[in-house]
């Protein structure tokens, strides 16, 4: 599932990238690209624990 993700989010990099590059660029394909890839970033970055969220009490009093 999470290689699914990561070739999601290149190919809509890709398509948004691709589509900035043109002399008329369509807006709504843009955005629709910069909304699939932060989905898929805000997925693929939901299992990763936070900087502070640690399971040791070692810096609370």
């Amino acid at each position: 599932m999470k290689t699914i993700y990561i070739i999601l989010m290149f190919a809509a990099a890709f398509v948004a990238l691709y589509e900035q590059s043109l002399a008329r660029p369509n807006v709504i394909i843009m955005v629709v690209a910069i909304i699939i890839f932060m989905l898929g970033l805000m997925r693929l970055m939901s299992k990763v624990p936070g900087k502070h969220d640690s399971n040791n009490n070692d810096d609370e009093v």
